[in-house]
């Protein structure tokens, strides 16, 4: 198993022993003494998983109250994934990191809370996984706008996305709100 951490350290780049013969493969997804060896020392409190078509994007999604840690894993298809760092004491506020993540390779992505998280689909449908650090909380929820200039996040994908109108009206990072003493 590696730990790998990228151009923002807080964001890591997981890659897990996947066990692969004639009947299929095994991971395990998650051991919280080998994360906790890794500074992802956390309870997980709520797992969601979403399907998606090609061409959706989802995000930049952060939660002010009850902000969440997300460990983010593609169970099928593959997807570009994003994280922006929203903490405005921190070295890195405003910077973003974007990995490809696909079922095959099952590698995972630990996106801590004071980030902005959000993904699109690059597969025709795309299963995605993500262990939450924290409860769902809808009226803590905002959107930074994906297609921000001030981020110029660069999104492999052609066209258009498919986006909800929450995502629609994103707000740039400049006038969004943000983690204050993080």
């Amino acid at each position: 198993m590696q730990f790998t951490p990228t151009n923002i350290p807080d964001i890591l780049l997981i890659q897990p022993n996947v066990y692969g013969d004639d009947r299929g493969r095994f991971q395990e997804i998650w051991n919280k003494d080998r994360y906790s060896e890794h500074g992802i020392d956390t309870d997980f409190v709520q797992d969601n998983v979403s399907r998606s078509v090609q061409g959706t994007l989802r995000g930049l999604h952060y939660q002010l109250e009850q902000p969440q840690g997300k460990l983010v894993q593609v169970l099928s298809g593959e997807i570009f994934d994003v994280g922006v760092d929203l903490r405005r004491s921190s070295p890195t506020f405003g910077q973003w990191v974007g990995m490809h993540l696909d079922g095959e390779s099952a590698r995972q992505l630990w996106i801590p809370a004071g980030f902005a998280h959000g993904f699109q689909v690059l597969s025709e449908t795309a299963d995605v996984l993500y262990k939450c650090t924290n409860f769902y909380l809808p009226s803590a929820e905002r959107t930074v706008s994906w297609n921000d200039p001030d981020l110029n996040i660069n999104w492999p994908g052609e066209g258009d996305p498919i986006l909800t109108e929450k995502d629609r009206k994103g707000l740039t990072l400049s006038h969004a709100e943000v983690f204050e003493n993080d």
